[in-house]
């Protein structure tokens, strides 16, 4: 039986987490639900033989995946931080993965230390479906999606802004102005990846903004009606949000950060067809 209580010597341990969130309802724990932060807690509470509460970077919401989810506890015993990885690993199931562990300072924060996050949504735009890509891209074929536009309608968002548009309710943030700090679209073959870099995100609101971003890359919304639309927060209009699946947390940014730069800052590997390798190699 699991202890009550946490001895007070304790050293503070961060990890880079990576998951498939098809099978989670979202990151933070949750009554009665299948969640990324309940099941990496009971991990460590069955090594340290006592409850402990994993703090995140940031919160994922339901069946969406994370390639570099941060996160901190606090731990005791003779463990060092750098073997928490390897040691987790055996007891967590596979469709979570902690790619290191680190110890860090006790004033260090996975939430509140962070300097950015950053998303990646994938869009799947070939008429014939594809298993290997169905859990983790949008399959939208039903208009042809310019990728010009959807990188037009992202510049504006650069900079501090009241995005209360893309704002699902529920939140309980007391404003919604975020700093977008980069953003970009790009396509390789069939694949439009679309990337957002900000200092913190509302709830849904990526899922949101892609959405509506489809609607200006398939001609349905204009560049000036969608601009409009954000700036004059107009919340009503924004009715549909992309489907989960598409979206990663691509990284999370920190001034001073433990562990090198191959473990965190671009892990998803993007999707590249037969066609395209084959025009590479001649």
């Amino acid at each position: 039986m699991l202890e009550s209580h946490q001895p007070t010597q304790t050293h503070r341990v961060a990890l880079v987490i990576q998951y498939l969130g098809t099978h989670f309802h979202g990151w933070q724990r949750q009554k009665k639900q299948r969640t990324v932060q309940e099941e990496i807690e009971r991990a460590i509470a069955t090594i340290l033989g006592y409850h402990v509460t994993l703090h995140g970077a940031g919160r994922t919401d339901s069946g969406v995946h994370a390639a570099a989810q941060v996160a901190h506890f606090e731990a005791t015993g003779l463990i060092p931080p750098h073997k928490w990885a390897t040691i987790l690993n055996s007891y967590l199931p596979p469709d979570i993965l902690i790619r290191a562990s680190a110890s860090v300072d006790n004033r260090w924060h996975a939430r509140f230390s962070a300097a950015y996050r950053r998303y990646r949504y994938t869009i799947y735009t070939e008429d014939r479906l594809n298993l290997f890509v169905r859990s983790l891209s949008w399959h939208y074929y039903y208009a042809p999606l310019d990728e010009s536009l959807i990188q037009a309608a992202l510049k504006p968002l650069l900079g501090k802004h009241h995005l209360a548009a893309f704002h699902r309710a529920g939140s309980k943030r007391s404003h919604s102005w975020v700093e977008v700090q980069a953003a970009d679209c790009r396509r390789s073959g069939p694949f439009i990846h679309i990337e957002i870099q900000a200092d913190g995100f509302l709830y849904g609101m990526v899922r949101l903004l892609v959405g509506m971003l489809v609607q200006v890359g398939s001609g349905q919304r204009t560049l000036s009606s969608f601009t409009e639309l954000w700036k004059e927060q107009r919340r009503e209009e924004v009715k549909h949000a992309a489907p989960p699946q598409g979206l990663c947390l691509l990284r999370v940014g920190y001034p001073d950060f433990p562990f090198p730069k191959e473990i965190w800052y671009d892990t998803l590997p993007k999707f590249v067809t037969s066609q395209e390798s084959l025009v590479i190699g001649q």
